[in-house]
């Protein structure tokens, strides 16, 4: 019996090892965090945007229409597809996020922003601020609403939990759009008005950058985050 104990008593010496401490058998669990990055650069849009024709309304009799500036919309870029694997260190950055908000403005009969990236879990908010009433409504797959009509002042919500594009509407303004792009990892952004981008605290490793655009995926690039270094660059283009 003393010589079955010291064999396992032996034995569980072995496999422990000298860095038992950890508290874990896997050896990748005893290596340092993977480092952090920055990928930044600029989407150089060179394609035409065409604008859905403004419907006249009454307003118009005693208003100018507004004037849209479709040269300013913005683009996207994110990192891997819209579609994560749980496996994935992409996702590490929403572990333990509460539900975020962000907002999507119905003025001058456009939808402000007209492109809104946000991560699953997101309740969008939808304020009227024109003197006609709106209707806000889906049929994206990824998610299906309608909040219905409300007028000036007013303001309804939705919460996106799927990953996917949603392009959004107004049942009443036919010339009105936007997208919603709904990502279950927080490595994504839009363009300023200038085309550039930044994403920090990347997790280092090897990915594909996106750039997507008026309801198209325009560019893709490879790109390695270093785990120890300055900020990665790269541009994109968009034609």
């Amino acid at each position: 019996m003393r010589l079955i104990a010291l064999a396992a008593i032996v034995s569980v010496i072995v496999i422990a090892g000298p860095d038992s401490g950890s508290g874990s058998a896997h050896p990748e669990a005893a290596q340092a965090p993977r480092g952090m990055g920055t990928l930044r650069g600029r989407v150089d849009i060179r394609r035409a945007i065409g604008v859905t024709a403004r419907r006249p309304g009454i307003a118009d009799l005693t208003t100018l229409p507004p004037v849209e500036t479709p040269d300013a919309r913005p683009a996207v870029v994110y990192l891997e597809t819209a579609d994560v694997p749980d496996t994935s260190p992409l996702r590490d950055g929403l572990t333990g996020s509460p539900p975020g908000r962000a907002r999507m403005d119905q003025r001058n009969e456009t939808f402000s922003p007209r492109v809104l990236a946000i991560t699953t879990g997101t309740f969008v908010d939808f304020p009227n601020n024109d003197r006609t009433y709106h209707n806000v409504f889906s049929l994206s797959k990824p998610k299906r609403f309608d909040l219905g009509r409300y007028g000036k002042g007013k303001s309804a919500s939705e919460r996106f939990d799927l990953p996917g594009v949603v392009r959004v509407f107004c049942d009443i303004h036919s010339h009105m759009s936007a997208f919603v792009l709904v990502f279950n990892h927080p490595y994504h952004t839009t363009t300023d008005s200038d085309g550039r981008y930044r994403i920090d605290n990347i997790p280092a490793g090897r990915y594909t950058v996106t750039a997507w655009h008026e309801g198209e995926v325009r560019d893709t690039r490879m790109v390695t985050i270093p785990p120890t270094a300055g900020p990665t660059d790269l541009d994109l283009l968009v034609q």
